[in-house]
């Protein structure tokens, strides 16, 4: 038999499971009475290079040169400033604060310009000489089936970060991780017939030259290089023409891992928006317990 429950006043169960009465109040409630300890001037023996706020979930809005040409995702953001040793700590509510203004101002919408202009204002109200931000995003994009040509959604992992420095100006970088298809030229060598294929992720870190306006959309030209270099390319739908063409492709154009970093290099090196890149691929080997992984930087 089901026990009969007699329920006390919601405040008296509270304080069965330990809620107190309020105590005395005695320190002030108004900002300008209140001590700011992050705001203490002494010496406090080292420098930071960085301090800030990181996995800050907010709404933004992406512009693609592929459709859909604008969608709205969420992002992850990490910001941060120097402090010097005589400063005790930062303002941690000044950096969702801005955050906050761009929201509220029509959306952030992602651009490396919006992002410049973002960590100019943010060191200027935290009362620094620097200010950097980091976004990390899923970009996503229509992929049709070879033959059939239905269309899908991909998505590939997508971040901007962007640095800013009082007197000297900006820098700033991207990564872009995809999936690819690879297929085993030593397979295929070896074998009477097949070769084993599997699912590959080519990163590519690169910084942009000081005179990148966003003419072209990094993230296409990014992906682009890591897709016409492989054995295939993934799709999110395929009917059976569809993967009779993919996997005739794939083992017409056989790739290692050290293919793959080598010809993706080629085409970021021809990219005159980049100056400097590193490039790495990990396959989820099919037959292998381990994965495969290569990588190189340049810098031009």
């Amino acid at each position: 038999m089901t026990r009969k429950i007699v329920l006390p006043p919601k405040k008296e169960r509270h304080k069965l499971f330990g809620s107190i009465e309020p105590g005395l109040k005695l320190k002030p409630t108004e900002k300008a009475q209140m001590p700011d300890l992050q705001n203490t001037k002494r010496d406090f023996l080292f420098s930071i290079d960085a301090v800030g706020i990181s996995n800050v979930k907010y709404p933004i809005i992406i512009e693609s040169d592929l459709n859909p040409k604008q969608q709205t995702t969420i992002a992850s953001f990490k910001m941060t400033s120097k402090i010097s040793h005589d400063s005790k700590g930062t303002n941690m509510s000044r950096f969702t604060e801005q955050l906050e203004i761009y929201r509220q101002n029509g959306g952030f919408i992602l651009t490396i310009k919006n992002l410049f202009d973002f960590t100019k204002e943010l060191a200027e109200r935290l009362k620094q000489q620097d200010a950097s931000i980091e976004v990390t995003f899923p970009w996503f994009y229509e992929r049709k089936g070879p033959s059939s040509e239905l269309i899908g959604l991909n998505h590939a992992d997508a971040k901007i970060s962007v640095s800013y420095v009082d007197g000297v100006g900006f820098t700033s970088s991207a990564s872009l991780t995809c999936g690819v298809t690879t297929l085993c030229p030593c397979s295929k060598e070896i074998s009477e017939y097949s070769a084993h294929n599997q699912r590959g992720f080519v990163t590519m870190n690169v910084e942009f030259t000081e005179d990148y306006h966003e003419n072209k959309d990094w993230k296409v030209a990014l992906l682009e290089a890591a897709e016409t270099n492989a054995s295939a390319m993934i799709h999110p739908v395929l009917k059976r023409p569809d993967e009779k063409m993919v996997t005739e492709t794939a083992y017409e154009n056989p790739r290692f891992v050290e293919d793959m970093v080598r010809l993706v290099a080629a085409d970021l090196y021809e990219l005159d928006f980049i100056q400097a890149f590193t490039v790495e691929c990990r396959n989820e080997e099919s037959i292998h317990l381990h994965d495969a992984i290569a990588s190189l930087s340049f810098r031009k």
